[in-house]
């Protein structure tokens, strides 16, 4: 403050008293006051409307109004500069009052002096100066990918960033003074609480991956940075806790892990299958032998008994073999809506009265090459675990449709290739599962029914059928919501139908797209395939470069497509910023989380679209067509 000019502007009816303040200020070591002077409540609601000065000093006393209605008029309007008030004599409720009202100080003329006038103005401008590098300290915070949140050692929350509502739903004026075990944790986690909190009395931080919870019960995983926050005499004061949400890319890491297992476990059960087969063999075959010898009537009962069990073991081994590398049946060319028919025929029999089932057959679907019976044993065992996951009854859906997949699907996607396919979906309005189960469905032996209701071989042995018919499995299941399979076969004798379909994809015409994503290769493949069908196109890696890069060519830009989640800086954050920017910019989000989490936290933004990862050129292109058109049909 020592070189700066400070403009004050004096509210007093008193000329005298006017006179004396800018005496004091002109007298005063260091700083220079510009002193103005309004004598009428009139007159300083307009002039403090108009914003030109750093300080307010208003009398109490103004005719018929009072230097407190001022205050209050004042602040009302917006006014952010600090306001004193000034009076004849000392008030306490007149003090409280102004304080309550937001006056910077309360000074008593009597009592006032040069050294106390300019030490109440340089307080008061030095606490505005800290309260604005608070408020901009804050709003960094709020931009905050991370859920950043202040515990008390009490287990009270007393801070709660924007960042923590995006993640857990939970505003800011809920969560604070709540305890943060309750909103964002399972029972099951007080243990690991328990640790980490003997973890920060020993060395003061701690960090790992923590489940939790959101407002509306959906389960996240976070990694988590916790720091014991000490005072000045190094006593324990506070918790911080920064947590990054990686749900996504632990589903990914998870879908890459469950293939490398299912991988391992079919060489295993391979290689055990064969030995078994070695055991079984003679074992069959001897007591085959010694009941055709054997004819006492011991033998004649036990002997059966032996063979069938030989029989079921070889069945069993045989299951095995079809998880581990297939089953060998007769494939022919047929149509799955004729086996879904016959699914729905049986189901209606022999199912629960209050179990509703329902079909949606594409009236075009394609062919594939299978082998019926085996088809038929997959949809079954979908239909029966369907029907299990429902005691009390719910909806039964099989719907079929087509689907191709390009290349740039089969790049985003670790077990499809390119082609056309027909996906059989089925799916439950039952119990549903937990992650952790859904890890091993398709493990062998591996079940959650009661002991003698189940061999755990169903999913396993539908997982070989696909699998031998060259397919794939996409599985989605949330508790108390049900559960959905999809079921990808591929199909036969639809190159016109293709070629069709690259006839009619649609073409840019030279617009500039930005594509955001964190993923290499998910920002490599786009680019190649709107490169392709001649557009031109910006990446960014995440969201601060995004805006970067859009703030650099922001004239050019036509379209932006950018995934919701996203180190540094995630989607809904970026389209925020970006819109600011330029309410106009037309927005495509993308995803990789199930269909029904698209639009999460997205309220307070507009996108054109919302594609779910992984995403087809096919269905990019025309997404991107219809987003830059403003009358998209006909486009």
């Amino acid at each position: 403050m020592d070189t700066e000019r400070v403009k004050v502007l004096l509210v007093d009816d008193d000329e005298d008293d006017y006179v004396l303040t800018r005496d004091w200020l002109a007298a005063a070591q260091g700083t220079t006051f510009d002193l103005d002077w309004v004598s009428s409540y009139d007159a300083a609601i307009e002039t403090i409307a108009q914003r030109q000065h750093d300080i307010y000093l208003l009398d109490y006393r103004l005719g018929d109004r009072n230097g407190l209605e001022l205050l209050q008029a004042a602040v009302a309007e917006g006014c952010a500069a600090p306001i004193i008030l000034l009076t004849g004599k000392g008030d306490r409720e007149i003090d409280i009052e102004a304080m309550k009202a937001g006056a910077a100080d309360y000074l008593e003329k009597t009592q006032l002096s040069a050294p106390l006038l300019e030490r109440s103005i340089r307080y008061a401008l030095e606490r505005q100066h800290t309260q604005q590098q608070i408020r901009a300290q804050a709003e960094l915070l709020d931009v905050a990918t991370d859920a950043i949140i202040v515990r008390s050692l009490d287990d009270k929350v007393l801070y709660w960033n924007k960042g923590a509502e995006r993640l857990y739903g939970w505003q800011a004026q809920e969560a604070i003074g709540q305890n943060p075990n309750l909103l964002i944790y399972n029972e099951s986690l007080v243990d690991q609480l328990l640790e980490i909190h003997s973890a920060l009395k020993q060395t003061d931080t701690w960090q790992g991956e923590l489940h939790q919870v959101t407002k509306n019960e959906k389960p996240i995983v976070v990694y988590s940075r916790w720091t014991l926050v000490r005072d000045r005499h190094a006593q324990p004061k506070s918790i911080l806790v920064v947590n990054t949400d990686i749900t996504e890319k632990k589903l990914l890491e998870a879908q890459f892990l469950r293939a490398q297992r299912l991988e391992s476990i079919g060489t295993l059960a391979s290689g055990i299958a064969h030995d078994l087969n070695n055991v079984l063999a003679p074992i069959l075959m001897t007591a085959q032998l010694l009941e055709s010898q054997m004819h006492d009537e011991r033998s004649q009962r036990l002997l059966p008994i032996v063979i069938t069990n030989a029989k079921r073991g070889a069945a069993l081994v045989k299951q095995v073999l079809s998880f581990a590398r297939g089953l060998e049946g007769t494939y022919t060319n047929l149509q799955i809506k004729h086996l879904i028919s016959e699914i729905r025929q049986i189901a209606k029999q022999t199912f629960p009265k209050s179990i509703e089932i329902q079909t949606n057959i594409a009236s075009n679907l394609w062919s594939v090459s299978g082998d019926a019976t085996q088809l038929h044993q997959v949809l079954m065992n979908l239909c029966v675990n369907a029907r299990d996951a429902m005691p009390n009854g719910g909806m039964l859906t099989i719907s079929a449709e087509n689907f191709t997949a390009d290349e740039h699907y089969a790049r985003m996607n670790l077990e499809a290739k390119a082609g056309s396919y027909i996906v059989v979906t089925v799916s439950d309005t039952g119990m549903g599962m937990s992650l952790e189960t859904q890890e091993r469905i398709f493990e062998p032996f591996f079940t959650t029914k009661e002991l003698g209701k189940g061999t755990g071989l169903g999913l396993s042995t539908v997982m070989g059928i696909v699998k031998g018919h060259n397919g794939f499995i996409h599985v989605w299941s949330e508790l108390g919501r049900g559960t959905e399979f999809q079921i990808y076969l591929p199909a036969v004798a639809v190159v016109e139908y293709q070629r069709q379909t690259e006839q009619n994809t649609p073409y840019g015409d030279g617009e500039l797209i930005l594509v955001v994503d964190d993923e290499a290769g998910v920002r490599e493949a786009t680019k190649t395939s709107l490169e392709t069908f001649n557009y031109k196109v910006v990446t960014a890696s995440d969201g601060i470069e995004a805006i970067a890069t859009y703030a650099e060519h922001r004239d050019r830009i036509d379209l932006i497509l950018i995934d919701m989640l996203m180190p540094a800086m995630d989607g809904i954050t970026t389209i925020r910023t970006i819109q600011k920017l330029n309410p106009q910019t037309k927005i495509i989000a993308t995803s990789g989380l199930a269909a029904q989490d698209k639009f999460h936290g997205m309220t307070d933004v507009e996108v054109k679209a919302f594609l779910a990862k992984p995403y087809t050129a096919q269905e990019l292109l025309q997404t991107i067509k219809q987003a830059l058109c403003s009358q998209p049909v006909g486009c």
